[in-house]
């Protein structure tokens, strides 16, 4: 896909996800970590339902409202 094909599709709104490739995303600086966590069956669900409400991995959601709720704890 070219660049400014992908471009477009950002910018209506679609979902460019699957046009990415995840396993070479890094932030300069910011070494990643495997951690192992066990959910319940109940909460692996009502993750997958916001995922897939939003189009993104369950791992996304999971990243996102953790650092979401630490920047809470951050500014109290």
């Amino acid at each position: 896909m070219k660049a400014k094909d992908f471009d477009r599709l950002f910018d209506e709104g679609c979902d460019i996800t699957k046009y990415l490739d995840e396993s070479k995303v890094a932030r300069p600086g910011e070494a990643t970590q495997r951690v192992d966590v066990d959910f319940p069956s109940w909460m692996i669900r009502e993750l997958d339902r916001e995922a897939k409400r939003l189009g993104v991995p369950r791992q996304s959601v999971i990243k996102f409202w953790i650092a979401e709720k630490m920047e809470e704890y951050r500014r109290h």
